[in-house]
């Protein structure tokens, strides 16, 4: 479980397009509090989801081979599936010209016309990748709150996936003038790659979903 957990809080953090406008908002107006509520909401989806599944579970995982558990693997292994097929859709739009060079563009529009702190709070909400999310739920039907180390991986998983945006938070906490910068260049690098790097996460994600689910399936 911890591996698992690892692996998509990773794929979570580097998704681009919530990076890109938690980069748009920190450089608005006010943009450090925008940023620490962008990161909040961000953390109280997280913790809302894996609320619910342990409150389902009762903290304890289901017997192996039970109908909850093989229910907790198909659901990861067809979350792999569609974020493969996703990853593929991307592609192929890309490869035939169809995906608009601006969609980025008016997603970061979108974040810095937000004004408000609400906003942020939203922006945070709706940019989730909740596939991912979903996937990070379906394994957490596994963790045992009396282990202390499904509780360590359950911590990390919320703190790997929200590390990417911790980092930037603390840049512009500390330097500011320097941060502002880097930050908008490290947009401009995501606008230009960002179907890649898209297509690159949902793939790597997705196959080692469909890989596990597969082989836990027929163990």
């Amino acid at each position: 479980m911890a591996l698992d957990l690892l692996l998509i809080g990773l794929a979570v953090t580097l998704f681009p397009l919530p990076v890109m406008a938690f980069v748009v908002v920190l450089a608005s107006p006010r943009g450090v509090r925008k940023g620490l509520v962008f990161i909040l909401a961000w953390v109280a989806c997280l913790v809302l989801v894996i609320t619910l599944v342990l409150l389902l579970t009762g903290g304890e995982p289901p017997e192996p081979r039970s109908p909850p558990s093989v229910a907790a693997l198909w659901a990861s292994l067809v979350l792999g599936v569609g974020l493969v097929g996703y990853g593929l859709y991307r592609w192929r739009r890309v490869r035939s010209g169809a995906i608009a060079p601006k969609a980025a563009e008016k997603t970061s529009a979108t974040a810095h016309e937000g004004a408000s702190l609400w906003s942020a709070a939203v922006l945070a909400v709706l940019l989730q990748p909740w596939g991912m999310v979903g996937a990070a739920a379906a394994t957490v039907v596994q963790a045992n709150l009396s282990d202390a180390g499904s509780v360590v991986a359950l911590a990390a998983f919320c703190l790997v996936a929200t590390s990417s945006l911790l980092v930037m938070e603390l840049s512009m906490v500390l330097a500011p003038e320097r941060s502002a910068g880097a930050l908008m260049g490290l947009h401009g690098w995501l606008r230009r790659h960002k179907e890649p790097a898209v297509i690159g996460v949902c793939l790597a994600l997705g196959l080692w979903l469909v890989s596990r689910g597969l082989y836990q399936l027929a163990g």
